[in-house]
């Protein structure tokens, strides 16, 4: 029985067949309106440039609830917000290109942002690792907030929290190892 529990814990997970293949990894950034998102970027930029790695984009967008009882109101809100995201990751994604020579991939979701991204890490084992920045007020974010206080450990892939008060060549000497 020792043998089995032994055997069944040394099984590789799903992730595993990314595990050293540097060229494989996927960086994912959430996109949003923060001052912090700059070095965030940054800092997936350049690991994804030494690396090979890829990178990816995910923007989320929640529409008030209390609107959505119009119809009409709703959809339209819906259409702007969706707009909006595909808007702005294809600004970001121009500039992530520019810089690394690769498209990321995008996402755009629907929903509220830790629900939808860890369903999105879920989705793509292909993701190896989120990059998020922190806000340098009193809080870092709600999504820095909940991968590391109540659902730390809950999205199975690694986890970088970058200062969102670093400036570029703090984070270009960071990452340049």
């Amino acid at each position: 029985m020792a043998t089995a529990t032994a055997t069944a814990a040394s099984e590789p997970r799903a992730r595993d067949p990314l595990i050293g293949q540097e060229a494989n990894r996927v960086f994912l950034a959430v996109i949003d309106d923060t001052a912090e998102l700059t070095a965030a970027i940054r800092y997936v930029c350049n690991r994804a440039r030494k690396t090979g790695g890829r990178v990816a984009l995910l923007y989320t967008y929640d529409i008030d609830k209390d609107f959505q009882q119009f119809a009409a109101v709703g959809q339209l809100m819906e259409q702007e917000a969706k707009q909006t995201a595909t808007e702005t990751l294809k600004t970001h994604a121009l500039m992530i290109q520019q810089n690394i020579g690769r498209v990321p991939d995008m996402y755009v979701r629907k929903g509220n942002a830790r629900e939808e991204l860890f369903k999105l890490v879920a989705e793509h084992p292909e993701i190896s690792i989120l990059v998020l920045g922190a806000g340098t007020g009193k809080s870092p974010g709600p999504l820095v907030e909940a991968v590391t206080g109540k659902y730390a450990g809950k999205i199975g892939i690694p986890v970088t929290i970058v200062p969102g008060d670093l400036n570029a060549e703090e984070i270009d000497r960071l990452t340049s190892g």
